[in-house]
């Protein structure tokens, strides 16, 4: 059992998990709010563009980001600009697209949590001179913690087993962009089976573990 070779992508699949979960929550619970509280015309087709990562095959999402944020695209172009280096193939690019296929797992979790709370409280908030954002801090949130605890996990866990969409824009640079889904994928290809069984029994590890302290903190409150 190499050790050296073990850990690297199991902490870097920590540290993306961790950051795209949170970037995933952030835009997700903002993008369901706005959704659940606003009526425009083509909202449908808004909420049809927000979930569709979950439908589409993982390396179609891959393609679609790399055709968006490759060197020849403007995008890319001032990324690299900007940064002085492209984002594609570095730890960065696997970030984006744990962020892209988690969101829709967290949006659609998040909305039916904001549908769900009494828009009656709401109102009597506003009426005592409360701001949206107050509405939204001391009344909404509260009110749908459940959706909001829930739908961290599956962006979590989403991004964690992420693996199409990464390996077409990040790669699969051992040390650098290798997450444990590719790093499972590569060892089986090679046929060393015992590095893939041993990631595979750590991811299972961490999925478990998490899920495990999840449900317990929501019995207790």
């Amino acid at each position: 059992m190499d050790w050296q070779t073990f850990w690297p992508p199991i902490r870097l699949s920590i540290q993306v998990t961790l950051l795209s979960s949170i970037v995933a929550a952030v835009l997700g619970i903002a993008a369901a709010w706005w959704m659940s509280r606003r009526k425009f015309r083509g909202q449908t087709m808004v909420d049809t563009a927000f979930l569709l990562p979950l439908v589409l095959p993982p390396t179609v999402v891959g393609f679609l980001l790399l055709m968006l944020l490759g060197r020849r695209s403007w995008v890319g172009q001032a990324i690299e600009w900007l940064f002085s280096s492209p984002v594609i193939f570095s730890v960065w690019a696997a970030v984006i697209a744990a962020v892209v296929v988690a969101f829709p797992l967290v949006y659609q979790t998040m909305r039916v949590g904001f549908d769900s709370v009494d828009r009656e409280l709401e109102e009597s908030a506003r009426s005592m001179g409360a701001s949206n954002m107050q509405v939204f801090r001391m009344i909404t949130l509260p009110l749908a913690w459940r959706s909001l605890v829930t739908a961290y996990v599956l962006g979590f866990a989403r991004g964690l087993g992420e693996f199409g969409a990464t390996l077409m824009i990040a790669g699969n640079i051992p040390g650098k962009t290798q997450t444990v889904p590719t790093a499972i994928y590569v060892a089986v290809d090679a046929g060393r089976m015992t590095m893939a069984w041993a990631w595979t029994i750590g991811i299972v590890i961490i999925s478990f573990l998490l899920l495990l302290l999840t449900g317990r903190w929501k019995r207790r409150h």
